[in-house]
């Protein structure tokens, strides 16, 4: 595959904002936005963070939410080249970490096929920082020995997730963007070996200040997720019952 070396000093720095509360943004992120001549955000960037960045630069947003993209993804892949291209300091700025369901890397793919120079700047992602402000250790000796992190929309390929692993690794199981699809993760899991009374969690608008936490059964999660609403993280597994003795964040 030919490269295409560009010819300027445009630059692209992939930052992760973080889950929600503007004080989880990295030194360097905070360092970078404020640097940058072009701002690329995301829908979940929160508006002290974007207020970070210089008066004069340029602000595009591209935020996406369930069954609409305001800006496709190529479309989205094209302002990055264009920006960088034309000489400026290009932040792409994206909730939680830019390689956790972010796609991150296809955008940086983008970048390389034409010679652009980008860095990464890491942001703590969902799970972990959800979790950790509702009081829910992702592992524990006692209740979890790893975790999977899996996307409630359907993969790219129209492929099935391997539910029968799923339901039987005994691991902390937390579902991205999996509101919508709370039915089937339920029924799928169930069906597949999973305990119907196994601890569930939802976090609604983790780390935020209006942060909620709703607690139910698999059987039940369905009916609870009816009353929850985006953007909000389904955690499975017995880790999710020290919740109640944990929880700090928003305590009265």
């Amino acid at each position: 595959m030919t490269i295409h070396t560009s010819l300027n000093n445009g630059f692209v720095s992939l930052v992760g904002a973080g889950p929600g509360d503007p004080d989880l943004l990295t030194v360097k992120g905070h360092r970078v936005i404020q640097q940058a001549d072009v701002v690329v955000y995301d829908r979940l960037v929160s508006t002290e963070i974007l207020a970070l960045a210089s008066p004069d630069a340029e602000m595009i947003y591209v935020g996406k939410k369930l069954d609409y993209h305001c800006v496709p993804q190529d479309q989205i892949n094209q302002i990055l080249v264009d920006k960088a291209q034309a000489g400026k300091r290009v932040v792409r700025l994206k909730g939680g970490d830019s390689f956790i369901f972010g796609r991150g890397g296809e955008e940086l793919e983008e970048l390389a096929k034409h010679g652009i120079k980008y860095e990464v700047v890491p942001g703590i992602t969902a799970a972990a920082g959800a979790t950790a402000y509702a009081g829910i250790p992702l592992t524990h000796r006692d209740h979890a020995q790893s975790v999977q992190f899996i996307t409630g929309h359907v993969q790219k390929d129209g492929r099935e997730i391997e539910w029968t692993s799923l339901a039987q690794s005994n691991n902390t199981l937390v579902f991205y963007m999996g509101l919508k699809q709370s039915g089937h993760i339920s029924d799928k899991l169930i069906t597949h070996g999973l305990s119907a009374d196994t601890p569930c969690t939802i976090i609604e608008n983790g780390t935020r200040k209006e942060q909620r936490v709703l607690t139910c059964s698999l059987a039940n999660l369905p009916v609870v997720a009816k009353s929850a609403q985006s953007p909000a993280l389904i955690v499975i597994g017995s880790v999710t019952t020290l919740s109640e003795s944990l929880q700090w964040f928003n305590q009265e």
